[in-house]
């Protein structure tokens, strides 16, 4: 039995198997537990678990992501990716006592679905000993994205998305973090790229470029950004970790669908893609000059933003 749940990047083979038809890992000789198209491997538990986090130590030090005396926000939703990021980091640097790991969480007021991922962020942070922060769009905007949605012409998602940005952004600086960490995986990058790409959206692209740093916003890193989202769900899965694959009841609106579609398609066919989508950006971003958009702070709000009224106050009606 092969089972393939969110994207072809790779098999994953489940250990009832018959044993005849058994895949061995190529590195031990163990039964393996995925196969990956793109690398041709058959990899055990084992060796499964550390290529995902040799590909993530690699970009830590490439990126220069984490630095010493670093405090480090972990955006938690409490989905599978940020549930393996704050894992991993966990596993990475918690013998470091100059590192410190904080989470965040944000509550967008999702009736029936953010009930359940955010008992998990609860249960994995308390499990690590990490400090978690719950912050809520009733309590930064005094309104849910329910309700929200209910009142306002845009598509949910792009509420949700800056609506979550700022206040992510926001909670971290104001608990001082030195960076914030995001669970983007190798699908979310890609699917980014490609969207810039088709609307021709240069601005964008270079906001993506690692280590772009803007006034009043703290540094993001994506430490989970070559990581295929099947295999972010395959090492929480084999870790035990409290993954959850509930999608929002929201997400079927996003733009992003089609896209994710188109790529998962080609991904098919031709293993690899979105690895080669996410290389040739990197070959790009070495030529491309920082971001032209200057961030200003809002004349309402005083967040930053790219304009004297920032877009979460467009969006909240704050102006007409």
């Amino acid at each position: 039995m092969i089972v393939n749940t969110l994207n072809d990047n790779a098999s994953i083979y489940i250990n009832t198997l018959p044993f005849e038809r058994q895949m061995n890992c190529q590195r031990c000789n163990k039964t393996a537990v995925i196969y990956q198209k793109y690398s041709n491997a058959h990899l055990c538990k084992t060796h499964f678990s550390e290529d995902v986090e040799r590909k993530i130590k690699r970009d830590i030090r490439k990126f220069k992501m984490v630095e010493r005396g670093n405090r480090i926000a972990v955006g938690l939703s409490g989905g599978k990716d940020s549930i393996a990021l704050l894992y991993i980091l966990h596993k990475i640097f918690h013998e470091r006592p100059d590192i410190e790991l904080i989470a965040i969480t944000i509550d967008e007021g999702i009736n029936g679905y953010r009930e359940h991922t955010l008992a998990h962020a609860e249960k994995l942070a308390g499990n690590l000993g990490i400090s978690h922060t719950i912050n809520s769009f009733k309590e930064g905007f005094d309104i849910t994205l329910d309700e929200l949605t209910g009142k306002k012409e845009h598509a949910a998602c792009t509420l949700c998305g800056v609506l979550r940005k700022n206040l992510l952004n926001r909670t971290a600086r104001e608990l001082g973090a030195d960076k914030l960490a995001i669970g983007h995986n190798l699908d979310d990058e890609s699917q980014t790229i490609l969207m810039n790409y088709l609307r021709a959206d240069l601005d964008r692209i270079k906001r993506m470029i690692p280590d772009t740093e803007q006034p009043g916003l703290v540094p993001r890193i994506k430490p989970l950004r070559s990581i295929p989202e099947k295999e972010v769900a395959l090492y929480g899965f084999l870790n035990n970790l409290p993954v959850s694959t509930d999608e929002c009841p929201y997400a079927g609106e996003a733009l992003r669908n089609e896209i994710r579609e188109i790529l998962n398609n080609y991904e098919v066919k031709h293993p690899g893609t979105k690895y080669s989508l996410l290389g040739g950006f990197e070959e790009i971003a070495e030529v491309l000059h920082p971001p032209a958009t200057k961030i200003v702070r809002c004349g309402l709000c005083g967040e930053p933003g790219s304009e004297n009224v920032c877009k979460t106050c467009r969006l909240l009606g704050r102006v007409e």
